[in-house]
């Protein structure tokens, strides 16, 4: 029987974990990783990186969706205690989420059902940040950065016998003959690869300052929020939604600097360290379906949006379910 060749389209964190799942699942195939970007010039890059799916974040169907979240909770929390652990950028982290509108805006029904800890904020918690807070949530969750995550899963895919190409893709066609089955894990690329019209970008904008007096992370409305991580503590946001602007705004970086400054005052003396852009790949329902194009089998995996950490090792499991599907297909009419 021949080698399954798998050629997996983007080395962001969809793409990565994905290829190396595959390795896990098929052993001996040969599985590629395409891509023009990787590491630090990828969107992964400037995630906050945080385990904290959107309400609103949808798969085909809740019982799948519901199902994509375990799956990458439980891989990112078997990692985190693994001795891999640093090296892979894996911890655990605890904080808020305030509100002054809605007890809604501080729940979430996928986090919930899988976090070890979801529960109400006291009276005392509400005043632990200035401002009229009458609804808060405290969690604990887990925190991946990429900064870590990309290199340390690269360098495993690459010595499990992966391997790397550095290139640019604009057609499926072109890789018809490289490859058997072709993960697309391209993000906004998929908008152009795909002429995928639902795709949109959401732009995002952050600030990394010198905080390490900041333990616990903070959310509040207006997408502020405000995440300690080892290389410094992340301040956001913005959501520009099909917005494709990747430069800085100062206009962002004003009212992100005053948002959090508001929640946390003592962060008015943190230094900064660095402001980043990114364009989130937008798509409603994520896209994790087959598709045979002429000689080739396509298995899409892209629209994460915002929750491409959170989501990606079970949005992997489930494009692994469509590969086994392919190669079992393929083995049968090669025994006809």
């Amino acid at each position: 029987m021949s080698v399954l060749r798998v050629g997996v389209l983007g080395a962001g964190v969809v793409g990565v974990t994905t290829a190396t799942e595959l390795q896990v699942e098929f052993p001996t195939a040969s599985i590629t990783i395409i891509a023009d970007k990787f590491n630090k010039d990828t969107t992964s890059e400037v995630a906050a990186g945080i385990f904290r799916p959107s309400p609103s974040f949808e798969g085909p169907t809740p019982e799948i969706t519901s199902q994509w979240i375990r799956d990458s909770y439980n891989y990112y929390d078997e990692l985190r205690r693994s001795e891999q652990a640093p090296r892979a950028g894996v911890s655990q982290v605890s904080g808020y989420i305030f509100s002054s509108v809605d007890p809604s805006l501080v729940q979430n029904h996928l986090l919930e059902k899988t976090v070890p800890l979801y529960r109400r904020t006291t009276e005392e918690e509400l005043k632990l940040c200035p401002g009229n807070w009458k609804y808060g949530s405290y969690f604990t969750t887990l925190l991946t950065e990429c900064t870590k995550f990309l290199p340390w899963s690269l360098e495993r895919f690459e010595r499990a016998g992966g391997k790397i190409a550095k290139k640019t893709v604009t057609k499926f066609q072109d890789l018809e003959h490289d490859f058997d089955i072709v993960i697309n894990c391209t993000g906004l690329g998929a908008k152009y690869l795909c002429s995928d019209n639902k795709l949109v970008p959401i732009r995002g904008q952050i600030i990394k300052v010198h905080a390490p007096w900041i333990k616990t992370f903070f959310y509040a409305e207006h997408d502020t929020y405000i995440i300690p991580r080892s290389d410094g503590v992340t301040l956001g946001g913005c959501r520009h939604y099909e917005s494709y602007d990747i430069s800085l705004s100062r206009h962002d970086s004003a009212a992100i600097k005053e948002r959090c400054f508001k929640l946390i005052p003592s962060l008015q003396k943190a230094q900064v360290l660095k402001e980043c852009v990114g364009l989130r790949p937008h798509r409603n329902v994520v896209r994790v379906e087959a598709e045979v194009l002429g000689k080739l089998k396509v298995v899409h995996n892209y629209g994460h949006g915002g929750y491409g950490v959170t989501s990606a090792p079970g949005t992997a499991k489930h494009v692994i379910k469509h590969v086994r599907e392919f190669h079992l297909s393929a083995d049968k009419h090669s025994k006809l």
